[in-house]
């Protein structure tokens, strides 16, 4: 499933990109008829139905005639990354450099592995984050950091918090 996933992510930027669009990830779940082709798309600004639907009709036209995906049927579902959208690539963390962000580092980082604040810088690979309060109680004497630094590298999972 791989080698479809990769395809399927080519075509779908080609498409996207046709309409100022740029795919943010391709998600393909289960297997036999149950599948589940999900691509996400986004453009500054935010994407609008009319974009899902257009990007949708041409995609799913071009993977059905080049067969891209053998072996029967399977659901097509092409959406915005919606307000808690994941952050995995660098452009995604330079793009939202101000926003409210909560992440889980692989290895921890003073101590932690759960973070929640504010992205106040991306650069060379380093994000900085202005932290909120903290999400667990701070022993007397100890004060808890107002900002931490760690390398995209050690970042496992990212996404925004909805600020509304």
């Amino acid at each position: 499933m791989g080698l479809e996933v990769e395809r399927v992510n080519e075509i779908a930027a080609r498409v996207a990109a046709s309409s100022g669009l740029e795919v943010v990830e391709v998600d393909m779940r289960g297997s036999g008829n149950k599948r589940m082709l999900r691509i996400f798309i986004d453009k500054p600004g935010g994407v609008t139905h009319e974009d899902c639907a257009n990007v949708s009709r041409e995609l799913g036209t071009i993977l059905d005639v080049e067969d891209v995906i053998p072996g029967g049927s399977y659901v097509l579902e092409v959406s915005s990354p919606g307000l808690d959208r994941k952050l995995s690539r660098p452009a995604d963390f330079q793009r939202f450099v101000g926003s409210r962000v909560k992440l889980t580092t692989r290895n921890p980082v003073n101590g932690n592995r759960y973070f929640e604040g504010r992205l106040e810088s991306f650069q060379d690979g380093r994000l900085t984050l202005e932290l909120g309060a903290p999400k667990k109680k701070v022993k007397a004497g100890d004060s808890a950091p107002q900002k931490v630094e760690m390398d995209l590298s050690n970042v496992e999972k990212a996404n925004l918090v909805p600020e509304i």
